[in-house]
């Protein structure tokens, strides 16, 4: 059993109006939650503010232990990190698992942010302690359930993630670059999604933005569901709204692809505060 719940579902930059109430306005930020297991995040996005504060209320003076699984370093995937409070907490560790970096490494271009000028105080200042894993292909086990890595097509070095626990698996792909034909779906994607119970999947664009914004690493909804359909997903989370994307426009989004991929896929607006279970 797999229990998913969304923190933070929006792209680009986080957004707070009345228009974006209802799917909510905070970046990139997900928590898995299984048994006999640490908690398992994914992406570090505003939303991870949120998540700390339900953690810190939960575990009270318990140090914080569990595994960030970091799609890639642009900025609304990350800037939730020196705000999450489990990590101002002594005695506590995160290990931060992302994509290995060109010329440079994780931990670096992770402290290169959380510095002056562009923060305060240095990484190093936290009280508690980040444990930095490059990886890009491959596996490993958490606690009860296994984690698969692959590569992403994106603006530079991407992670997409799968999370299985005997029959109840979700995979992660939150920022996906559709090629210009709109059905060629990479093999390394097809990996992470095969029959995946749920498929938490890059639906920024609208089919018209998308003409104006073919290279900027994002996808439609309509394609969205062709990598569901061709994987065999049983469940489609249309993530990663764009900013500009007010509720209603979103939930027009999820009829129309609903409506597209009929009564074999379901089809969900990802929001913050839905839970969903994976049983399998």
């Amino acid at each position: 059993m797999l229990d998913v719940t969304f923190y933070g579902v929006r792209g680009s930059t986080p957004c707070s109006c009345d228009g974006t109430r209802g799917f909510g306005g905070n970046t990139s930020c997900v928590l898995i939650e299984a048994p006999d297991t640490e908690p398992i995040i994914l992406d570090c996005g505003t939303g991870l503010r949120y998540l700390g504060c339900a953690l810190d209320a939960d575990s009270g003076v318990q140090p914080f232990r569990g595994t960030a699984l970091v799609t890639h370093l642009h900025w609304d995937h990350v800037q939730g990190l020196p705000f999450f409070l489990p990590i101002l907490k002594p005695g506590s560790k995160m290990r931060m698992v992302g994509p290995k970096q060109e010329g440079s490494s994780l931990q670096v271009e992770v402290e290169s942010f959380i510095r002056p000028p562009l923060f305060p105080v240095d990484l190093e200042v936290l009280p508690g302690a980040l444990e930095f894993v490059e990886m890009s292909a491959g596996s490993f086990d958490l606690g009860q359930v296994t984690v698969s890595v692959g590569d992403v097509p994106h603006v530079g070095a991407t992670n997409g993630y799968r999370i299985d626990l005997g029959d109840a698996s979700v995979a992660y792909l939150s920022d996906h670059q559709q090629p210009a034909s709109g059905q060629d779906v990479p093999e390394s994607v097809l990996q992470l999604c095969r029959d995946v119970d749920i498929l938490i999947h890059d639906a920024q664009y609208g089919d018209d933005e998308f003409e104006a914004k073919r290279t900027w690493g994002h996808s439609t909804a309509r394609y969205a569901a062709e990598v569901a359909m061709q994987s065999g997903a049983k469940r489609l989370v249309l993530f990663h709204h764009d900013p500009l994307h007010d509720d209603v426009w979103v939930q027009g989004a999820v009829d129309r692809t609903q409506k597209l991929v009929g009564d074999g896929l379901e089809v969900i607006g990802a929001r913050e505060g839905l839970t969903l279970r994976s049983d399998g």
